[in-house]
């Protein structure tokens, strides 16, 4: 089947011919319809994560597909060919850049019947981030206030509409260009990151979700009131993370001093600050799936390509602009 792959870090995307997927019986095998383009694929191809994702090379990228369900191994009870899906596969099984994927069943979910494949295949990674972020981290509650940064990006774009539906009072950042789509989705206070300091703005935020990381992390913090939480996703990983994925001791010391500037700055604040490493949940789809056609959640699809295209596709997510998400879709 074709795919698109990398056979060491650093090097573009090329398409290839590779093995069809090897199933297991607690497996689903999924024709690829659309696929959802990451910054976590990007980073993946430049070798950022090569230390915590051990992948072996060659691997195709690709964290979010939508598609058609081909075949079931013998243990899958919740799915039958025919059935439309979407999920994120697990982290050591991503490769839905291909033809066809096999998922494991817990990962995923049936695709929201409101939703065509390209807005199912865009949502997985972006809405399954939110969720852990704001529902199961954050356990954000109603009256509570939220700064999500990139609020038009893929993550952004849903953060605020699930930060919204709990009950929060959402603040942005955007482009100036992008206001008016941002409060669209839900945001209550936007600021123009390229003429504004958010930190002169906002103050006593209960929560933040960063994207960023770096200046941009360290000055969330400051906004935040005391007890206050910041959670980051594009890191810096931090020691739970590290216990959690059980990394070696070498990488654990590796991982708790890469974080321990921000946590000492977050501690003399009286705020606290989590990494993210969104992980796959077939059951938290089902639960988005539903709030798509109850009309909560609306997913973003900021442009669609061709599979031919994937390599240019990737490129394109550097240079920013792309309100929601960018998807590839295939026909068969």
């Amino acid at each position: 089947m074709k795919a698109f792959v990398i056979t060491k870090y650093g090097e573009p995307l090329r398409e290839a011919d590779v093995a069809e997927p090897a199933m297991g019986e607690g497996d689903v095998l999924v024709q690829v319809q659309a696929a959802g383009l990451n910054q976590l694929d990007e980073k993946i191809r430049r070798g950022e994560f090569k230390q915590i994702l051990p992948y072996k090379l060659q691997l195709i990228l690709g964290n979010d597909a939508a598609g058609t369900v081909l075949r079931v191994g013998d243990k899958v009870r919740r799915f039958k060919p025919g059935d439309e899906v979407y999920g994120r596969p697990a982290k050591d099984r991503i490769g839905t850049f291909a033809e066809r994927i096999a998922v494991a069943e817990e990962d995923l979910a049936l695709k929201p019947a409101s939703a065509s494949m390209a807005e199912a295949g865009s949502l997985p990674l972006v809405a399954l981030t939110a969720w852990q972020a704001l529902v199961e981290q954050g356990n954000v509650r109603p009256g509570q206030k939220v700064l999500i940064h990139a609020g038009a990006g893929g993550v952004g774009s849903i953060a605020i509409q699930l930060a919204k539906h709990l009950g929060a009072t959402v603040a942005t950042t955007a482009s100036g260009s992008n206001a008016a789509f941002v409060r669209e989705l839900g945001a209550d206070v936007v600021i123009d990151y390229r003429n504004e300091d958010f930190e002169q703005h906002l103050s006593g935020y209960d929560l933040v979700l960063d994207s960023l990381g770096g200046a941009n992390l360290e000055k969330s913090l400051r906004v935040l009131k005391p007890g206050g939480k910041a959670i980051g996703i594009s890191g810096p990983p931090d020691p739970e993370f590290a216990r959690k994925e059980g990394l070696n001791p070498v990488l654990r010391l590796a991982v708790t001093l890469l974080s321990s500037r921000i946590r000492r700055q977050a501690r003399k604040l009286r705020v606290s600050y989590e990494f993210l490493f969104m992980r796959a949940s077939g059951d938290q789809l089902r639960r988005i799936g539903a709030l798509v056609d109850d009309g909560v959640l609306r997913p973003v699809v900021g442009r669609v390509f061709d599979f031919a295209q994937t390599p240019q596709a990737l490129q394109s997510l550097a240079g920013g602009g792309i309100r929601g998400k960018a998807v590839l879709t295939l026909t068969h």
